[in-house]
């Protein structure tokens, strides 16, 4: 008697489960909803779904989904996009309806209660916001006027990595060296001054530390004409929130990386420098659109390793379609930028490291499609693209310039992505540098000076 009690009832689950996946199914299609996986679970959704690194978990998802699929977390309904036709829907026709951010608990702790310029909802806050960076912070003008900070961060920066081979040693850890340099760079632009790291280093790491743990948790002036409002203490604090906490997180640390790891490129980038530049002066900011060889090593760096591998949520204010789907208003917008990059439809050898495929190619786009989208696109794209991209130019370029690197031992540099918003390094960069011959006049007299 026990044994045919046991099959009717594993037959009653197999049925039940077998209607729960037609259930399931047909109300999808119905809805013309996008595909999902397996009904969510209650109160959870598809929250057991996920893994870390989440960006390479969600490609997975979409390699057995499909490229716009529809998850139930919890309580929210999020689209994951991960194609660049799907991408391109979201944010050029449908840019204005996935214009808003979620409220999620990073932007209520990190982003003033939703009013920063990142987690603002899209209307007049955010567009008084977007007009004060513009022309305040990150115009192109400014952006030149300013030119003179990076320059003096970049022989900083020289002089440290010289010194420290001074002083007897070979290897050095990148990471803090090119952090103190991004720091200082945004210090002088918002303060003035630059950030004594010696003088007050207990400070100086807990400040590093907090920037980490962000990125672990996800005449007539055109200002006389806005309300007062808009300087009041928590929007200036919010905007310098924002631009210290993008804009000291790097992705020279991944491009020193892959170059000790391929170091034929490196080779390559030198000998542009050299024969564009010389062997009397340094880069400066003019200089950066006549090695279009160090350009492409960034785009690749930023294909490879983009700093927010899933772009910054956004969220639709209405019903829209995406790749023919009804997506229902309310929906939160995750644009799997990682997965985008990596995917072997859009990228020959997707996992390999080759700056040439970018010959040709301006700024930061692939030519065709959305296959290259590291700051995102449309409206809610990050602002500080140019700020970024010649922050990295000049810092890289100076330190290919200038010093030969080498891995410490045989093995290649360790490439295991860390866990956070922005991808960091697992593993901190050690590596080997010394002078090039051709350059220690140069960086003796840069010594002398400082």
């Amino acid at each position: 008697m026990l044994l045919p009690a046991i099959l009717l009832l594993n037959l009653i689950i197999g049925l039940h489960i077998i209607k729960t996946i037609t259930d399931h199914l047909l109300v999808n299609k119905i809805k013309n909803l996008p595909p999902a996986p397996f009904p969510p679970l209650p109160i959870v959704g598809h929250l057991h779904l996920f893994k870390i690194p989440l960006f390479r978990n969600l490609s997975k998802l979409s390699a057995r989904y499909g490229p716009v699929i529809l998850l139930k977390l919890g309580s929210r309904r999020v689209l994951i996009v991960s194609s660049p036709s799907a991408a391109e829907e979201c944010f050029t026709r449908n840019d204005i309806v996935f214009a808003n951010r979620p409220h999620l608990l990073s932007g209520k702790h990190l982003g003033y209660n939703y009013t920063s310029l990142v987690w603002s909802s899209y209307g007049d806050h955010w567009r008084t916001l977007t007009r004060i960076s513009s022309v305040k912070m990150i115009s192109t003008n400014r952006l030149q006027t300013l030119s003179s900070i990076r320059k003096d961060e970049v022989s900083s920066l020289l002089l440290r990595v010289y010194s420290n081979y001074q002083d007897g040693n070979q290897a050095i850890d990148l990471k803090p060296a090119l952090f103190e340099f991004t720091l200082n760079v945004m210090m002088r632009m918002i303060a003035g001054k630059r950030y004594n790291i010696v003088a007050d280093a207990e400070e100086a790491n807990k400040y590093h530390e907090i920037v980490s743990q962000t990125g672990r948790s996800i005449g007539i002036d055109v200002l006389d004409f806005f309300p007062p409002q808009y300087y009041r203490d928590e929007v200036i604090k919010s905007l310098m929130l924002v631009l210290l906490t993008a804009g000291t997180d790097t992705s020279m640390e991944w491009a020193m990386s892959l170059l000790l790891n391929n170091p034929h490129v490196l080779i390559k980038a030198q000998a542009e420098i050299d024969s564009q530049i010389g062997f009397d002066r340094l880069i400066d900011d003019l200089d950066l659109n006549k090695l279009p060889y160090l350009r492409c090593i960034i785009n690749e760096t930023l294909r490879l390793y983009p700093t927010t591998p899933l772009l910054i949520p956004h969220e639709s204010s209405e019903e829209c379609t995406i790749a023919g789907f009804r997506i229902p208003r309310g929906t939160m917008l995750l644009v799997n930028a990682w997965g985008i990059h990596h995917d072997p439809k859009n990228w020959e050898d997707p996992r390999e490291f080759k700056p040439e495929r970018f010959e040709g190619v301006e700024g930061t786009k692939a030519g065709d499609g959305f296959k290259l989208i590291p700051f995102g696109s449309g409206r809610r794209s990050c602002p500080g693209e140019r700020l970024a991209m010649r922050n990295v130019g000049l810092a890289l370029g100076s330190l290919i310039q200038c010093f030969e690197w080498k891995r410490i031992g045989e093995d290649f540099v360790d490439m295991t992505e860390g866990i956070g918003l922005t991808m960091p390094k697992a593993q901190p960069l050690l590596a080997n540098c010394y002078p090039r011959p051709s350059m220690i006049k140069l960086l003796s007299q840069i010594h002398r000076m400082n």
